[in-house]
């Protein structure tokens, strides 16, 4: 499947960072990690941490499927608000979920830090709504967080004009939230976890699996590799390894200004924000002073359909921006569109399945994957370490 179109920002900005060979030669290992975005970057880190022995195969150039694609916004917001999700999956479970990705957000800026990591900031976030009729909506979803144990305040529509030169009716300003370059930190997840012993290899798919106690994954040139586990991180293209049906395909597409020349055109603009539209516009500034804005999602049907509507999109993501700043101006730059999914209770399936012996999964599906992929990586490695996991249930396959 192929998960992007267009020029996604950040391949353009960083370009092909590092050179991986390809496997040619028959290998073993304790684990393997499918899947080389950044969700098997962070399994690769906390095993290789843990002192495990692993390779991480990916079947294209490491990064270019969904990760390059990202806008790479880390939120702990679910695609479901938290007062909806507590009537889906309880409130216990909601609140846990909501938590976690919190806590992952302050995990993925220690491991940055502790990789030397620079392209990052923490930015508060805003969940905005430009209908009058949602006050009561809102005034739940804030109720729900503070009463999680979040960061929020409720602000009005002069605030918000006030403040961020937002047109908006209402929003909930949370304190805990993150912007950084997907791809770029990616790259440097893996170089640091090749000085701890990691193994990768690009362009190796994997033609076949054999899932007995010896288990064995047999490569498209015919290499044979030995594990006793397998992490499977690939993401959107996990039906190639299991049956669908766990997750619906969507497209979004996303849009990058020209660098602003003018220093403070963008300064109220420094928290990430997206609405409450369904599908929800989402926008964050660049460390280079552009805008990404994106949305627009539509169900994925094939590539060329969804390269043929970029112009289409990127148009009206530039209205979608200027109804909400009017006084802005958003010269496009670099359009591009990305292959996501949906599972139907906004959550990640993470752990083993039943039909797959020897196999973990870390699909963080959704609007916030990453955070979800340092939630899966502490999890998964931890299962295999045998120490105790009391998050797994809350994401398997059997809830």
């Amino acid at each position: 499947m192929h998960l992007t179109g267009g020029s996604p920002f950040y391949l353009i900005k960083d370009g092909l960072q590092t050179s991986y060979p390809k496997l040619l030669q028959n290998t073993e290992t304790n684990i393997v990690i499918i899947g080389g975005g950044i969700s098997g970057a962070l399994s690769a880190y906390y095993l290789t941490n843990a002192g495990i022995d692993c390779i991480l195969l990916d079947a294209r150039t490491i990064g270019l499927g969904s990760t390059c694609a990202s806008t790479s916004l880390l939120q702990y917001e679910l695609d479901t608000p938290l007062h909806i999700l507590k009537e889906k999956i309880g409130e216990r479970n909601a609140g846990k979920a909501y938590r976690l990705c919190g806590d992952a957000i302050d995990t993925i800026m220690q491991i940055m830090n502790d990789i030397n990591f620079k392209d990052y900031q923490n930015t508060a976030s805003l969940f905005f709504s430009t209908h009058s009729s949602e006050k009561k909506f809102m005034r739940k979803e804030f109720d729900a967080r503070r009463s999680a144990g979040f960061h929020v305040s409720l602000l009005n529509k002069d605030e918000l004009k006030n403040e961020y030169g937002l047109k908006a009716n209402y929003a909930i300003l949370s304190q805990e939230g993150c912007c950084t370059d997907a791809y770029a930190l990616t790259y440097a997840l893996l170089n640091y976890s090749i000085k701890k012993g990691l193994q990768v290899f690009d362009r190796t798919a994997i033609k076949k699996i054999n899932y007995k106690k010896n288990t064995t994954l047999t490569t498209e040139d015919g290499y044979l590799i030995k594990a006793k586990n397998i992490i499977n991180a690939t993401g959107y293209e996990v039906v190639n390894f299991i049956p669908k049906g766990i997750v619906d395909f969507y497209c979004t597409y996303a849009v990058a200004s020209e660098q602003s020349s003018e220093k403070n055109q963008y300064e109220k603009n420094k928290v990430m924000m997206w609405n409450t539209d369904d599908p929800y516009l989402y926008m964050r500034l660049t460390k280079d002073n552009r805008i990404i804005v994106g949305g627009r999602d539509e169900s994925f049907s094939n590539s060329f359909t969804r390269q043929t509507l970029l112009d289409k999109k990127a148009r009206q993501l530039q209205k979608d921006f200027n109804k909400v700043f009017p006084a802005l101006e958003l010269k496009k730059e670099f359009v591009w569109s990305g292959t996501f999914g949906k599972t139907k209770d906004s959550m990640p399936y993470i752990g083993a399945y039943k039909k797959t012996p020897n196999t973990y999964y870390a699909l963080g599906f959704g609007g916030n994957g990453i955070t979800f992929g340092v939630v899966a990586a502490k999890i998964l490695c931890d299962i295999i370490c045998g120490k105790p996991t009391a998050n797994a249930k809350l994401f398997s396959f059997e809830r």
